[in-house]
C-alpha cells in the first residue's frame, strides 16, 4: 500500500473568476440532490471576491493528484463573510475511486482524534488560512455518508470535521463537469455575521494504492498529458451571496 499525497503540482495553472454556470445574480445549485443545510436567514456583511487555482497532475496508471488552491477577500478590505456551503467542481474527464480504499468513521475521529483512521484511508491534505492566526492542517478521509461515497475534511487543531458527499452535477453544469463533492457548513453557536471566513483554503486530493493487483488513484482521469481540465467552486456565504469561480488546468506529469 502507499499513498501519494501532495501540496504542490508541476504543472502551470490559470484561474478566473467568471461563474462556471451562465452568469446570473444566483447562479444555480450544481448538487441539489444532495444533503440539505438546515435554513439560516441571511445576515449584512460584506461582498467576497473570491478566485480559484488547481493544478493537476498525472500519477501511476490514471490517477491524478488535484490540488485546489482557493482565495477569498472582501471587497471593502474586512474579513470575508463565512461561508455555508462549498461544492467542489471536477472536469468531466475526472472519476473517483472510493470502493478501492479503506473509510474512515466520522465518529472515530470524534472520539480517538484522526491518528486513529485506518492505513490507506487519508486521501488529501491541505491548509486554511484566517485574515488572523497561522494556517491551519487539513486532512481529508475517504468515507461513507449514509449511503453515499463521500470525505471527511478535518481540522485537527480545532476538532472541526466537516463532510462532503460524491455527487452528479445538475444540467446547468454538465457541459463541463461530471462529479461533485459537496460540503455543508452546518450552523453553530456563533452569529453568522460574526463568523471568519477563510482568507486562503488548499486542499489536495491524490492517494494511491494497490487494488486488485493494480495501482489506482482515489481520483482518476481519462485524459492524456497536456489536456486542458475545467474544475470550478461553487460558494454560498452567510450573506447569501454565490460565487462560482473556475479554473483551468493543464494535466502535467
Amino acid at each position: 500500500m502507499k499513498a501519494k499525497l501532495a501540496l504542490a503540482a508541476l504543472t502551470a495553472l490559470v484561474s478566473v473568476t467568471a461563474p462556471a454556470a451562465p452568469a446570473s445574480a444566483d447562479p444555480a445549485d450544481p448538487a441539489p440532490g444532495g444533503p440539505q443545510r438546515p435554513h439560516e436567514a441571511d445576515v449584512e456583511g460584506p461582498r467576497n471576491i473570491d478566485s480559484l487555482a488547481v493544478t493537476a497532475t498525472a500519477g501511476p496508471g490514471r490517477g491524478v493528484t488535484l490540488a485546489w488552491d482557493r482565495r477569498s477577500r472582501a471587497g471593502t478590505g474586512q474579513v470575508p463573510a463565512g461561508a455555508r456551503r462549498f461544492v467542489f467542481l471536477f472536469d468531466r474527464s475526472v472519476r473517483f475511486n472510493p470502493d478501492a480504499f479503506p473509510t474512515c468513521d466520522r465518529a472515530l475521529i470524534e472520539e480517538k482524534g484522526a491518528t486513529a483512521c485506518p492505513d490507506g484511508s487519508q486521501v488529501g491534505t491541505g491548509l486554511a488560512e484566517y485574515a488572523t492566526g497561522e494556517p491551519r492542517e487539513v486532512l481529508a478521509f475517504n468515507t461513507r455518508i449514509g449511503r453515499s461515497p463521500g470525505v471527511l475534511v478535518v481540522l485537527p487543531s480545532t476538532g472541526v470535521v466537516l463532510e462532503q458527499t460524491l455527487e452528479r452535477v445538475s444540467r446547468p453544469y454538465r457541459k463541463d463537469y461530471r462529479w461533485a463533492l459537496d460540503e455543508i457548513l452546518p450552523p453553530n453557536d456563533t452569529p453568522p455575521q460574526e463568523r471568519a471566513g477563510t482568507t486562503r483554503f488548499r486542499l489536495s486530493f491524490g492517494a494511491t494504492r494497490e487494488h486488485h493487483g493494480r495501482t489506482v488513484g482515489f481520483v482518476e482521469t481519462t485524459a492524456r498529458p497536456g489536456s486542458a481540465l475545467t474544475f470550478g467552486l461553487w460558494s454560498e456565504f452567510v450573506t447569501g451571496q454565490v460565487l462560482v469561480p473556475v479554473a483551468k488546468a493543464r494535466l502535467g506529469r
